[in-house]
């Protein structure tokens, strides 16, 4: 059953917005006066002067990558392939190369030879840590992806990747692996298999 609604009652102040408008801006103006000339304390602004200033970063924040070293300054990736098998974007890219024949890892793990990563096509989300068994890539940099004009500037390789540092200014891993040749390896190698 259809019925009629009344409509309520609207004076002409009502009906022209005149009051709530002069209402708004006397907000708008007390906001302004208080910002520009009123005490420091009294201050309510939610604007910062960037770049001078800068906001922190939650602590979970993803960052940049950044490839993580060993003692010895190389980096801590064993080639496992791991990371771009797990990246959803395809914007790893990793060619794998053997130790030389005197090393001690000769044998038993390999490094990248090439380690690429298209900050361009990468969605941050985070599986390549995750996926990571030897905590060698890491998204812990607190930074983000500096702007650039070119895109050949996105393309981050080896060196650009272990040349940043992580967000309390080292280079190393907050996990770090038991190493051949350190006291702590369990001793498992090619030719000392379990």
């Amino acid at each position: 059953m259809a019925y009629a609604i009344k409509k309520p009652g609207r004076t002409v102040a009502d009906q022209s917005y005149v009051v709530e408008a002069v209402k708004g801006l006397g907000v708008t103006f007390k906001r302004f006066f208080q910002n520009t000339i009123g005490p420091a304390e009294n201050r309510k602004t939610a604007t910062i002067r960037y770049p001078e200033e800068s906001r922190d970063y939650p602590e979970r924040f993803r960052g940049v990558h950044r490839l993580t070293h060993r003692a010895d300054g190389s980096p801590r990736c064993v080639a496992c392939l791991c990371c771009s098998t797990a990246c959803p974007a395809q914007c790893i890219y990793i060619e794998p190369a053997e130790y030389e024949a005197d090393d001690p890892r000769h044998g038993y793990e390999r490094y990248p030879r090439v380690f690429v990563i298209d900050e361009l096509r990468c969605i941050f989300c985070g599986f390549c840590v995750e996926a990571c068994p030897c905590d060698a890539i890491r998204m812990d940099t607190g930074t983000h992806v500096p702007a650039s004009w070119k895109r050949e500037h996105f393309i981050f390789d080896k060196e650009t990747l272990m040349s940043i540092p992580g967000k309390d200014g080292t280079y190393v891993t907050a996990n770090p692996r038991h190493e051949p040749g350190d006291p702590t390896h369990p001793g498992l190698d090619r030719e000392k298999a379990h």
